[in-house]
């Protein structure tokens, strides 16, 4: 119980900004989610069949364009981070399950919960899985999940691997990876569903 009490008190005491700011972003991201259309099965299981392109490009574009800006916003003082240790062996395990989990479940973290708001009851069971795996993580982590997770790294970050030149390195980083997001050829896939809502002159199928 006192971890479950730590867990507890640790979101808590967080400090979480202006709360009408992330409503704002919010509505902002779930609107983004709906547009593309990432929020549903067929564009995570076509990225991970390789059988559609929107997802990586998407995630590329967002990683590129928000590590240029967070990365400023911090130096600037005006937003803060709480960077993760590397231990290899529980990114490699985790990266693992996480993948395979995303392929067969056909959703993200970020995804999710847009799909529950739109009322799909097999997202919410799958939410509720996730906050139970989280609640046993919790619980069995000093004497279960930590031995397998390897030894503490550090806190390594890109840029203080080129110290001095820290500012030039997430320049480059960040345009790098947003030009491989645009260079990525769009590739979508479409289940049956969404094939019989197309005119036909712009179904694949019947080209």
């Amino acid at each position: 119980m006192n971890i479950l009490e730590s867990m507890f008190d640790t979101v808590i005491s967080e400090p979480h900004g202006s709360l009408a700011l992330i409503f704002l972003i919010g509505v902002v991201f779930g609107g983004i989610i709906q547009y593309t259309r990432v929020d549903k099965f067929e564009k995570i299981a076509g990225f991970a069949m390789l059988k559609d392109t929107i997802v990586p490009k998407m995630l590329f574009l967002t990683v590129g364009i928000t590590s240029i800006g967070l990365y400023f916003m911090v130096e600037a003082g005006w937003a803060n981070w709480h960077i993760k240790p590397v231990m290899l062996m529980g990114l490699i395990v985790g990266g693992i399950l996480f993948g395979a989990s995303m392929a067969i479940f056909g959703k993200c973290p970020g995804t999710g919960p847009v799909s529950v708001a739109e009322g799909r009851i097999d997202v919410l069971v799958g939410a509720i899985g996730g906050l139970f795996g989280g609640l046993v993580f919790t619980l069995y982590f000093d004497d279960f999940f930590k031995p397998l997770m390897g030894s503490n790294m550090g806190k390594i970050t890109l840029p203080e691997l080129f110290a001095g030149h820290e500012q030039l390195v997430v320049l480059i980083f960040g345009i790098t990876v947003t030009l491989i997001s645009i260079l990525i050829p769009k590739r979508e896939f479409f289940d049956e569903a969404d094939l019989s809502q197309l005119p036909d002159e712009a179904r694949p199928d019947r080209k």
